[in-house]
Order: C-alpha cells, then structure tokens, then sequence
C-alpha cells in the first residue's frame, strides 16, 4: 500500500474525521486531504506525529519501503506489535519490545541476551552450538551494542533487577525456587486468563508493555509451573499447565 492509502485507512480504522486528525498533528484539513489523494507527503516532523496518533510505525506508514531489524537482538521487526516504545509512548524503530521497553534497554550482558535467543532458535537442522556461533558473530555488529557505552544506563537497570529478583525471593513462596534471573517478557504472550470466585475471569497485564519474568519448574515435581512477572509497581506469582493451560493465580503484591 501507499502512504495516502495507509493513511487514509488508518484514519477511518480510528474513527477520526480529516479535520480531527489534522488538529492532532497539528495541520490543516487540506494537508490532510493531499496526503490521502496522494498529491502530497507528510514531512518528516509530521510522520512522527501521525506514527503516535494512529499508533503505527513511520516504515508502516511510508509503505515498509526498508527492512527492520531489532539493534540489539537481530530479530527482524516485521509486526508493528513487536516494535518498542520510547518512553512518551512513541514507536522506535531500531529496538524489538524484548530489547527496549518504555525508554529502558533490558540487555547489558551479551552473554545473557545470547542464552535467552538461543532457546528460542534451535530446531531439528539448527543445533545449539550453530545458534550460539551465529549470535556471537551477529551482536557486536548491531548498532546497540556498537554504541554500548553511550547507550547504556550505567548498570542502574541491572541493579534494579537484582532488587525485583531479592524481592521476590523474600516472598518465600512454597514450592517456587529460588529465582537467578529475570528476563523481558512482552505482555501480549503472558498475559493469563485467571478465574475469579464469581466464575468470571480476568487478565491482568497490559497486553503492549514489556514485563520482567521467568517461568520455572516447582520444587513439587508435576506437571505445573511457576510463572514470575514483576514490573515497577507489582510482582506477580502464578502457577500454569503446559501451554498456559489452567492457570492460578498464587500472589499478587504492591511494591
């Protein structure tokens, strides 16, 4: 598709009239026309402001005219879903939401950033041993971790998952074990259904934000595990089934 006919549809998607949309991005209803009959573009500072208006990013609505790849990851960012946020709620393109969240990086450590890919990217023809050679050469040529010393916060994001990783382990959880590590969870794939005593359910987790959480096995053996979310304000325990099957809530908490 073409811009004006991505805007065209994006605009209608929302419900929003030219005239509403040129008073978000600041513009007249005849910009807004010429973008959408294709007479004109929308300048760069434009683009910016309809990528957070319509809640897409600029390459989605300049057509995807260049591949995206994640600069600290690889990972292609082919979905808009998977595209971070900056910290006022706009898209950035160079970053998946495992990577940067909200305006924070979650990597410091190549090392632990290459464990948690490798799991998901071994299969029957792509061992282990190939998966892990093939990050190791990948990573350090990724603008992230080119600009590492510039880009990252100091180790204040790590100390913080330390802090969330004591927390959680002086809840004392009966049958958790002991948590080593926390890793960036998108709350669209762990955002669990859990039965309430009325019969009704509830999710509790922000299908766009990024959480901090692992799954391990329980100290009772079975077939269930734990499940550990934990974000600036809250920490969250639950216990699940294969694939998320019948899941339980065990604790919820305030920080």
């Amino acid at each position: 598709m073409e811009t004006k006919d991505i805007i065209l549809e994006l605009r209608t998607r929302q419900g929003l009239s030219q005239d509403e949309l040129a008073e978000k991005v600041m513009a007249t209803r005849q910009a807004v026309s010429r973008w959408e009959t294709g007479r004109t573009v929308p300048n760069t500072e434009t683009l910016k402001l309809l990528s957070k208006v319509l809640d897409v990013s600029i390459n989605a609505l300049l057509g995807e005219p260049r591949p995206l790849i994640c600069q600290c990851c690889g990972m292609p960012l082919e979905d808009d879903e998977i595209i971070s946020r900056n910290s006022d709620g706009t898209k950035n393109e160079d970053y998946c939401k495992w990577c940067y969240a909200d305006g924070t990086y979650t990597y410091s450590n190549m090392d632990e950033l290459i464990d948690v890919c490798v799991t998901h990217m071994v299969k029957e023809d792509f061992t282990e041993a190939q998966a892990r050679a093939y990050m190791q050469e990948l990573l350090p040529t990724l603008d992230y971790w080119k600009k590492y010393e510039s880009l990252s916060d100091g180790g204040q994001f790590e100390e913080f998952k330390k802090q969330l990783i004591k927390e959680i382990n002086d809840l004392h959880v009966e049958g958790l074990p002991k948590v080593e590590k926390l890793n960036a969870l998108v709350g669209k794939y762990v955002n669990l259904e859990y039965p309430l005593p009325n019969g009704q359910s509830v999710k509790l987790l922000d299908d766009r934000t990024t959480y901090l959480g692992n799954q391990l096995d329980s100290e009772f053996g079975g077939d269930r595990c734990f499940g550990v979310l934990a974000g600036m304000d809250f920490i969250m325990v639950s216990t699940f089934g294969a694939e998320g099957e019948n899941p339980e809530l065990v604790l919820y908490k305030k920080r």
